[in-house]
């Protein structure tokens, strides 16, 4: 078995979880099959979104094997994300005026990739990044020290024999995949220091049900958390969220502190919490459903306006989120010709998950001459827009989310 079903809140609530949204069976995001190759058939999972009425978590209601979804050949590499980079910097920044941090201090990032996170403190603290792919060794190269394993109490343990506990521990865009939540937070309490603090960054679901990002949902995000589902988590383990604040990343995030020591609470907190009442008290949820219906049926008509008259569409960026958005819409090679994706990923080469639609070297644009250009990565747009105007394309651009539309 590759998958389990959920039927209560990951949070451990005893109240039923409410239906949101279902998006259709889709594959894992990582199971991209490699174009030169004969493809082997591929497992889809029931995408649906669920909310608990007694803490407010988003979550879904399938759970697939860790090692379907983070092979050791995991395709993404932070650093190649220039949000991200600029985020991370800001977050170094950030911690450095909230906390009093020394030389022989630890921060350990969870999740931590090819060490685009840890690289920013390499020179100002002691650093250690725990990932379970290969890509960890890139960060090895980069002399960040890295631990090429999940997050787990036999980790927990070599962390703290060969290193000591940490002042800071981060899990950034990775707290939301974590299966065993109670685990996961059992283990980050034990390689805390006392005055220790963990700081998450997850996708916020205000922002997924506001702004229409039905494309962030995938098997890789178990959860969707408002502040008020971290609020209750936290409270419940013996942590108290002291501050938070709004970020950019992913299309909109939420950088939760918390900690055990006894911190001053920001007033971000008491504002985000009674942003949020407000926001559960309406119908906003009820209406989501019927908004990602309508945003379906305006995606396909200017797909198939354009494909009437023959044009040619490519897709630019190939992120997670693109496999959700092509398979909710049914989109296949005969609408998107090809994705670009930026010359050192790793997915060029590779289809789409349950699609035949190849993602290819953004230069072949300098050589082909799409009419349009679909973008998946529609929440940095404006970015996109600019690199290849520079490359020199001419034609319109399709941004399918929140509202879909063609622009100059």
């Amino acid at each position: 078995m590759y998958s389990k079903i959920i039927k209560k809140c990951q949070f451990g609530c005893k109240t039923n979880l409410k239906d949101v949204l279902f998006l259709g069976y889709v594959s894992s995001v990582n199971n991209l099959s490699e174009i030169k190759k004969k493809n082997s058939s591929e497992v889809f999972f029931p995408l649906e979104l669920l909310i608990c009425p007694n803490c407010r978590l988003g979550q879904i209601s399938c759970i697939v094997d860790r090692e379907k979804l983070f092979p050791k050949s995991y395709p993404y590499t932070s650093s190649t994300t220039k949000i991200l980079r600029e985020n991370f910097k800001n977050l170094f920044e950030e911690i450095n005026q909230i906390l009093e941090i020394k030389k022989q201090d630890l921060i350990i990032d969870i999740g931590s990739n090819d060490g685009n996170l840890l690289i920013n403190f390499k020179e100002r603290m002691r650093v250690l990044g725990i990932t379970p792919e290969d890509i960890g060794k890139i960060a090895i190269k980069r002399g960040i020290p890295t631990i090429i394993n999940y997050f787990d109490s036999n980790t927990v343990k070599k962390v703290l024999k060969s290193y000591s506990k940490a002042k800071i521990i981060t899990a950034t865009n990775v707290f939301a995949h974590i299966d065993d939540m109670q685990s996961l937070i059992t283990n980050i309490s034990k390689c805390l220091t006392f005055d220790g603090v963990f700081v998450s960054e997850s996708h916020y679901f205000l922002k997924v049900v506001n702004e229409m990002q039905y494309d962030t949902i995938y098997h890789e995000h178990l959860r969707y958390y408002s502040l008020t589902s971290l609020n209750y988590f936290f409270k419940k383990n013996g942590f108290k969220v002291f501050n938070v604040k709004e970020i950019n990343t992913h299309g909109g995030s939420i950088r939760v502190y918390a900690s055990k020591y006894n911190y001053p609470v920001s007033s971000n907190v008491h504002k985000m919490l009674e942003k949020e009442k407000i926001f559960f008290k309406k119908n906003s949820i009820i209406n989501f459903k019927e908004k990602v219906f309508n945003t379906k049926i305006d995606i396909l008509k200017i797909i198939h306006k354009i494909k009437k008259t023959n044009k040619i569409v490519f897709g630019v960026g190939a992120p997670s989120r693109a496999s959700t958005l092509i398979n909710y819409l049914g989109l296949d090679e005969n609408m998107i010709d090809c994705i670009l994706e930026v010359n050192n990923s790793h997915k060029i080469g590779k289809y789409i998950p349950g699609t035949k639609i190849p993602i290819v070297s953004e230069d072949i644009i300098k050589s082909k001459k799409p009419d349009y250009l679909f973008i998946f990565s529609w929440h940095i747009k404006n970015d996109l827009k600019k690199i290849f105007r520079k490359f020199g394309f001419k034609g319109k651009f399709i941004i399918p989310l929140p509202l879909p539309k063609i622009e100059n």
